[in-house]
């Protein structure tokens, strides 16, 4: 298994060497370096551009917004907030000279995500984010312009804010989804999603998750083929690819519905991008034990495998869940505990961890055990893992 693959920082002080510069840089210099900066994780940096694009030009709302991301990123939460507040409300104000000309859905956007602990108001965030998409992807309607990139992204924005309205209205941490009008409401956002970017695979994922709710197993069924159908041939390396947590959404949902093969079709497009996630590790090891369950069911077998073979494959992938969520100090504790759940059920089945073999990489010793469940550890002191 690969080595955690960890961002590197610039190294060097660019900053320093513009303000040596003969003539002073341009705002869109600026707003690149910064941009890159931003895509390098290097936020602290980020800001020393981005600060000096605001005393070139106070009005500009992209460094604003880049801003408000540097600082969510910093863990400057109230203050990333504010920066997004002001972009919005400040063309709500009298006439400000330092206020945007038009403010971006992106403020919105996240301070609709930044109001977990009022979902009235993130609703309003994100509604007031369509409208401004929408009112964009009009003027490009009207316009006839070729460039449909843009008019692409601008669709996969709009239907991005609806779903995550229908997330909010559906989540069971809040009292809207007891509502009587959280079920049609939840239809009408979809429907307007598809009817904006017909065959979205997030806004058919989303709606495979309503017909679960609705009981509905062979609609939810056919979403996700549809869904699934949309990049499923595409190359790994295909920008067109949904994110890596989109993608684990829609693992979720095949084991819902007990479809395993394509399950672990995706599971192996996300391992092959990132074999270090604990959670694609963790549904891969939950999708062989249920396999091997219902191997158990049938006979003993499933696919030509037995049950044993899949507990076998589920264990695999269980310990190095266990091991990668502890090596990261991983927050998701849930996940971690249904780890150690379903490990002792197998241990109770008699599936045993899997012998340590010689490894390519790294290992000085033949022999070793994977570390135990109190936590203790090969001879050498390290975590040795397949």
């Amino acid at each position: 298994m690969g080595r955690t693959r960890t961002q590197k920082k610039a190294t060097k002080e660019p900053y320093a060497q513009i303000a040596g510069a003969s003539s002073a840089p341009s705002t869109a210099s600026l707003l690149e370096k910064a941009q890159s900066l931003i895509v390098q994780c290097d936020y602290e940096l980020a800001l020393r551009f981005i600060r000096r694009i605001l005393e070139q030009d106070p009005r500009n709302a992209e460094a604003k917004e880049m801003l408000g991301v540097a600082l969510l990123e910093i863990g400057e939460i109230e203050a990333a907030k504010e920066v997004f507040r002001l972009l919005y409300s400040a063309s709500l104000l009298p006439p400000n000279p330092d206020a945007p000309a038009t403010p971006p859905p992106s403020a919105h956007l996240y301070l609709a995500q930044l109001s977990d602990e009022d979902p009235r108001l993130a609703l309003e965030h994100y509604q007031a984010a369509v409208n401004v998409l929408l009112a964009k992807l009009k003027g490009k309607v009207r316009a006839d312009e070729e460039d449909s990139k843009d008019e692409t992204e601008l669709k996969n924005s709009v239907v991005r804010a609806l779903v995550g309205q229908v997330e909010i209205w559906m989540d069971p941490q809040y009292d809207l989804c007891d509502q009587p009008e959280a079920e049609k409401t939840c239809e009408d956002l979809l429907m307007f999603a598809l009817q904006t970017d017909s065959g979205n695979p997030e806004a058919l994922q989303t709606l495979a998750s309503v017909r679960m709710s609705q009981s509905r197993p062979d609609d939810a069924k056919q979403c996700l083929e549809q869904a699934w159908a949309t990049w499923k041939d595409l190359d790994l390396d295909d920008p067109k690819l949904p994110p890596i947590p989109t993608r684990l959404a829609l693992v979720k949902l095949f084991l819902e519905l007990s479809l395993y093969t394509p399950a672990l079709l995706v599971l192996h497009g996300i391992m092959s991008a990132d074999d270090q996630d604990v959670e694609a590790w963790y549904l891969e090891g939950w999708c062989f034990y249920m396999m091997a369950e219902q191997a158990q069911e049938r006979g003993g077998s499933l696919d030509d495998l037995t049950w044993q073979e899949l507990g076998k494959d589920a264990r695999d992938c269980l310990e190095t869940c266990q091991v990668l969520h502890r090596n990261q100090e991983h927050p998701d504790k849930p996940l971690l505990e249904h780890v150690k759940e379903l490990i002792s059920k197998l241990d109770s089945l008699g599936i045993p961890p899997s012998p340590l073999e010689d490894e390519d990489e790294g290992g000085e010793d033949e022999e070793g055990d994977w570390e135990s469940d109190d936590g203790s550890m090969d001879g050498d002191g390290d975590v040795e893992m397949q």
